[in-house]
């Protein structure tokens, strides 16, 4: 019963598996001349099939602030999720990220972050870092958008299941597309990141992901979105590779 529910689980909530690498750049929030915006949900539930019991506990929180002249950005998000069998956890996993953003000019930007995640079912149970670099606006067109970025970023990842803590000087870029058609029945965006470590190039990290956004409403959309990520070298000495698609509706007020 506990694997026909691990595997429920994991058809279900495909994404906090592939979470070792989060695309911030789908996080981020279009506000504006808005100075303070804020998004929070949390659900739960308890099922009960003969006697089996399953809870699980949703939570999520993205918020940001803008300076009076808009130059200063600060930003927040954070989630959690808990699904507990009775007998035992089949995902606990929890994400926090804070980042300062500074325009610098129209097309180029500083930034500074500091993150931390947890996912037991991961080889890297637990990773924290911080980091600093750039963000340039690379494309600004009516239809086109797009965005560039590089930054340092020093990690430490723990991993109980190879008995191991590494502390790692590690490079990010990334690189993102948005077009909206003119009709605007519908927008794409891709985005790809590659994080190799300084010491040695070999060991890098590529989370690819791509959307694509079909209005029905001013309110109400569907969207499918494919997401790719794979480690070269795990604290295993092993590669490790998952990817998955989603199909989902988005409704926005």
């Amino acid at each position: 019963m506990s694997r026909t529910l691990l595997l429920l689980t994991i058809l279900l909530f495909p994404t906090l598996l592939s979470a070792q690498l989060v695309n911030i750049e789908s996080k981020r929030m279009q506000t504006d001349s808005v100075r303070f915006a804020l998004n929070a949900d949390f659900s739960f539930s308890h099922t009960n099939n003969d006697g089996s019991q399953v809870n699980q506990v949703d939570a999520a929180l993205t918020t940001q602030l803008k300076s009076k002249d808009l130059r200063k950005i600060y930003f927040f998000l954070g989630n959690y999720k808990l699904i507990d069998s009775g007998e035992k956890n089949l995902e606990n996993a929890w994400f926090l990220h804070g980042r300062f953003n500074y325009k610098v000019s129209e097309l180029l930007r500083l930034e500074s972050f500091v993150q931390g995640q947890y996912n037991q079912l991961l080889i890297v149970e637990q990773r924290n870092l911080l980091g600093a670099g750039l963000r340039v606006k690379w494309v600004d067109k009516e239809r086109f958008s797009g965005y560039a970025g590089n930054s340092y970023m020093y990690e430490v990842e723990y991993s109980d299941r190879a008995g191991t803590t590494n502390y790692h000087h590690r490079n990010s870029t990334y690189l993102t597309l948005s077009y909206t058609a003119e009709s605007n029945k519908f927008s794409v965006t891709n985005t790809v990141y590659y994080q190799p470590l300084y010491r040695d190039l070999g060991d890098y990290r590529i989370l690819e992901q791509f959307r694509l956004n079909l209005p029905l409403s001013k309110w109400l959309s569907v969207f499918t979105l494919y997401n790719y990520y794979f480690d070269s070298k795990t604290p295993l000495n092993t590669e490790e590779y998952t990817s998955n698609l989603n199909l989902g509706i988005g409704i926005r007020f």
